[in-house]
């Protein structure tokens, strides 16, 4: 691992120095699309958490088991470069290779439809990456139930941005660093109701947090859905975007989404179809069902729209 520590100092006539950063370098063994495979961690635009800048690199905050980190990912030659800061620095850095999806296994996947092959050959570069923090993707998978995504997306920048620290190191402006467990636990009911997450929605996150060590030392993908769905207020859909995203499974699909069923099924038919329709259409890509819905997503195809669209509630009072 080519790890490099140092701290430089500022450019500023104070001599103030910059915080303390740290390095490494990885060279992924074929091809990797960066953008593409962390795309599942962002969760809309102004996501405290996520930032893209305009040379190209993707800043990304965490709660790691050593403290807040900031991480910055870009590429050169080749190579992904990692820069961190922060107490999490050295964990980010170690774990990068494992987020960009240096662990994806892409055996006994065999693409059948056209659909699949064509969207892997565009895609080539995607890979299910894991971030092993099981807390930072249950939260916002939580918020996201039953709720269109816009709503679920200002009530997290809402809360990061109220419980959130700030991010360490020279990070975009706005970035913030996920809140401890004991935080989440003791938001008060009225940040909730401004935030526009509703008691059920609440008390699901503040009851996961109780349970924040045991899921964050979750081995296997099984046994962290297990552990999961035991818990009031979390089913399939939400163990599975947690899961996605935590330990990288490639199997995880998302049954119950509002979107999902028709999207695999008009991709792969031409028609319409419900979740028991898409647990078959996909039945022949056992272990790998969440990588082909993510690859039939990235093709852009639709079934045309029907209906109006759900509107936002707003649970807020100031």
């Amino acid at each position: 691992m080519d790890l490099r520590y140092g701290t430089a100092p500022s450019a500023g006539p104070e001599g103030a120095r910059r915080p303390a950063v740290r390095e490494r370098s990885w060279r992924p063994d074929g091809p990797l699309d960066i953008a593409l495979t962390l795309r599942p961690y962002r969760r809309g635009n102004g996501d405290p958490t996520w930032r893209a800048t305009p040379d190209g690199a993707i800043w990304r905050t965490c709660r790691t088991p050593g403290g807040p980190g900031s991480l910055r990912i870009s590429r050169r030659d080749g190579e992904v470069l990692g820069s961190a800061w922060g107490p999490g620095a050295e964990w980010l850095l170690e774990t990068l290779p494992e987020l960009l999806g240096a662990g994806d296994d892409l055996s006994g996947f065999a693409p059948g439809h056209e659909a699949v092959r064509r969207a892997v050959r565009r895609h080539e570069g995607l890979r299910i990456g894991r971030t092993a923090r099981v807390l930072e993707a249950l939260v916002p998978a939580v918020l996201e139930q039953k709720v269109v995504i816009d709503e679920a997306r200002r009530a997290w920048r809402w809360l990061l941005a109220r419980y959130g620290e700030p991010a360490p190191g020279p990070v975009p402006e706005g970035m913030r660093v996920f809140p401890e467990p004991e935080v989440w636990r003791s938001i008060p009911s009225w940040d909730w109701h401004r935030a526009g997450a509703e008691a059920v929605r609440a008390r699901t996150i503040a009851n996961a947090a109780r349970h924040a060590a045991k899921l964050e030392a979750a081995g296997e993908s099984a046994e962290l859905d297990r552990l999961l769905r035991a818990l009031p207020g979390v089913g399939v859909w939400t163990s599975a975007e947690v899961r996605q995203r935590s330990h990288g499974d490639p199997d995880a699909l998302s049954v119950g989404d509002y979107h999902l069923p028709s999207l695999v099924g008009w991709s792969l038919t031409g028609q319409r179809t419900d979740d028991a329709g898409m647990l078959r259409l996909l039945a022949p890509y056992r272990g790998h069902r969440h990588r082909v819905s993510r690859l039939l997503a990235l093709t852009g195809r639709r079934p045309p729209a029907r209906g109006p669209r759900m509107a936002p509630r707003d649970y807020r009072s100031f």
